[in-house]
């Protein structure tokens, strides 16, 4: 019986890791900073978005979809705008009724939307 050679495992392991990083695997989340610095062009949407959802969308430990983050958002916008405001007025799952911000309108919430997930929503 032949001993193994620690080098010759030494190379098949960092072949295989390799070969394991070639796979088809989803893009990167945008990173936290990006998420947190971005801002809608739009003034009030600008305050709104800094008071209310940037303290979610903005930091991956929330669990919310990152601003910028299109793959995390896809699957939310295929839903419509219809059922994206009534998760967004009566919350759903981690997301607070309002997304924490009493006073804003549908349209400002759907602006909103439309900013964080880079997709014009209607």
């Amino acid at each position: 019986m032949r001993a193994i050679n620690p080098r010759r495992i030494s190379l098949l392991l960092a072949v295989t890791c390799l070969l394991t990083a070639c796979g088809d695997k989803p893009k990167h989340p945008p990173e936290r900073a990006t998420a947190a610095n971005a801002m809608p062009g739009d003034a009030a949407l600008a305050q709104v978005y800094d008071t209310s959802c940037k303290l979610c969308h903005a930091n991956p430990a929330s669990g919310a979809p990152l601003t910028g983050d299109g793959p995390a958002w896809s699957p939310r916008i295929a839903q419509g705008p219809d059922t994206l405001l009534d998760h967004t007025i009566n919350g759903y799952n981690g997301m607070p009724p309002m997304g924490l911000c009493v006073q804003c309108s549908e349209e400002q919430f759907l602006g909103l939307i439309s900013f964080m997930s880079g997709q014009h929503i209607q």
